[in-house]
């Protein structure tokens, strides 16, 4: 009797649990309709999204949106109300102990044993991990070196600075050289140095790993993230790249130009009847200058706006010294998605 023919291991007709896992094509992190609901409060609401290894995801959000509380359902350090966390080829809530084991995880504000050591902290969290003898010291060596902490590694963690604590915290997320790795805030209290620190290890490490971090900082996300989501009340309003997500601005696509020796009345008369522009924003800059800002008449004319700015200005015979483009800002796209309609009235 013939046998069927054999279904690919990738063909859309055979559930993940059927497949082998391939860590190059099945995401390290699958979030799946998550819920979580304390008491009548849903603090997340349906979230979903997957990240692969090689990819960094910012988490953003406003206070109280469900960051933390994703993050923790993510480590299986809450249950789901409902819907699935799957990390690796295992299910959070199935398979606990398994998907732990891929997972270094830095949780807001993390604790850390006061009365240990740096070194004895890190050596009981290396236990913890199931290493022994040599393998501790080869891995409290390499995270120590990794986050700066030699200089303290005999030191009593009370004694420590906020930075220097959040940094031994930061250490321990990674010790196991995990797979997956979860930080809520990891750049937290840190100053400026540090900052740059922790965002190269970062981005140092997601070129193997798959990474989720949540930060109020946006400009981590453009120096850190392939990839960012942004969540409000407890759902997720946007996901793309930094880039796609500046494109949303409304300022994006824009053309600044600043000028001399033009009347506003004119400069405005002659950028508005170009084909390709929309609405032409005119501000005094009180140094004898005028600067324009041209929005484009839709997204097809983006790309030639500059250019018939420029083309018209020196037709014009226009003295100007600044013209650019605008890429959007994340934090103008942050402010229009997640602020209630009413502040968006009053500003």
């Amino acid at each position: 009797m013939d046998c069927p023919p054999a279904i690919p291991p990738h063909d859309p007709r055979r559930t993940r649990d059927d497949r082998r896992f391939d860590t190059k094509t099945l995401p390290m992190i699958d979030v799946e309709n998550l819920i979580k609901e304390f008491g009548p409060k849903r603090a997340v609401n349906g979230v979903s999204f997957t990240v692969r290894r090689g990819e960094i995801l910012g988490f953003l959000g406003p206070n109280g949106a469900g960051k933390s509380t994703t993050m923790r359902m993510i480590t299986g350090f809450f249950p789901p109300t409902s819907g699935r966390v799957r990390i690796g080829d295992h299910d959070i809530s199935e398979d606990p102990i398994a998907a732990k084991k891929l997972i270094g995880y830095l949780p807001e504000s993390a604790p850390c044993y006061s009365d240990m050591t740096v070194s004895g902290f890190l050596r009981f969290t290396a236990e913890m991990r199931g290493m022994r003898g040599a393998q501790i010291d080869e891995a409290v060596a390499k995270v120590a070196g990794l986050c700066f902490l030699e200089g303290v590694l005999h030191q009593s963690v009370d004694t420590l600075s906020k930075g220097y604590r959040h940094r031994t915290c930061f250490a321990q997320s990674i010790l196991h050289d995990p797979e997956v790795l979860v930080l809520d805030e990891p750049t937290d209290g840190l100053d400026p140095n540090q900052k740059h620190e922790v965002r190269q290890i970062i981005k140092r490490m997601g070129q193997t790993k798959a990474i989720i971090f949540s930060t109020h900082i946006l400009e981590e996300v453009e120096a850190c993230c392939s990839r960012a989501i942004i969540i409000d009340r407890g759902t997720v309003v946007a996901n793309g790249t930094p880039a796609e997500l500046k494109a949303r601005a409304d300022a994006a696509g824009s053309v600044h130009l600043r000028v001399r020796g033009v009347s506003g009345d004119t400069l405005k008369g002659r950028l508005g009847s170009l084909p390709v522009a929309g609405r032409v924003q005119i501000q005094d800059n009180g140094d004898g200058s005028l600067s324009a800002r041209v929005f484009p008449r839709d997204k097809s004319t983006r790309a030639d706006l500059a250019l018939s700015i420029a083309q018209a200005a020196t037709q014009a015979g226009w003295s100007f010294d600044e013209l650019h483009t605008d890429e959007g800002r994340l934090d103008d796209v942050f402010r229009a998605i997640t602020l209630p309609d009413s502040v968006k009235a009053r500003d």
